[in-house]
């Protein structure tokens, strides 16, 4: 699969409407989104004092963009990354070694500025 997979910190640039994540996705035009990032987005939703305004934001993300289900072969990746990171000594947050087996699953470069997956061995990211 060709394009590139979003983390939570590129779909909200999305979502926002950030200039310069507007830009990247007019030179970027095939982008997936994981599932867990729409956790992770609902997840702010519901601590925020807006609830239902930003869960319709997240609503309509949604339905704007491919999600990327997670189902046993991304099981497969996330346990290795997980055991890669362990015998490094360097954990990153749980929820982005799942975001980094949908990324190594379906080939793609995962767009983000968290630099913790740096950390990943053979791991492609890049930032907008």
């Amino acid at each position: 699969m060709n394009g590139k997979l979003l983390d939570t910190n590129a779909a909200i640039a999305v979502i926002e409407a950030d200039a310069g994540m507007q830009a990247w996705l007019k030179r970027n035009s095939e982008t997936f989104v994981p599932s867990v990032v729409i956790g992770e987005l609902y997840f702010g939703a519901y601590k925020s004092s807006r609830v239902a305004f930003n869960a319709a934001r997240i609503e309509e993300f949604s339905a704007g963009n491919t999600i990327l289900p997670c189902d046993a072969d991304t099981g497969k990746w996330y346990g290795q990354i997980k055991q890669e990171l362990k015998l490094k000594g360097s954990p990153i947050p749980e929820n982005d070694i799942w975001i980094a087996a949908v990324a190594r699953q379906y080939d793609l470069t995962l767009v983000t500025r968290d630099d913790h997956f740096q950390r990943i061995p053979n791991f492609q990211t890049e930032s907008w």
